[in-house]
């Protein structure tokens, strides 16, 4: 079994690391009401998705 022949220390597992950081959310602009909404969910204003509205279906 393969077997580690140095430790390695917390600066160098914490650079390999730097690169694993979140990234910011796409936003994208309802073709309803033009307001921001994060892209394939309804729109949280309106309510529409795919052109038809969903809020009002769940009512």
């Amino acid at each position: 079994m393969a077997v580690p022949k140095q430790k390695n220390s917390k600066a160098r597992g914490r650079k390999r690391r730097t690169h694993y950081k979140i990234g910011a959310p796409t936003i994208a602009v309802c073709s309803e009401c033009q307001e921001p909404k994060l892209p394939h969910t309804a729109c949280p204003e309106c309510g529409v998705y795919k052109g038809r509205n969903v809020k009002a279906d769940e009512e």
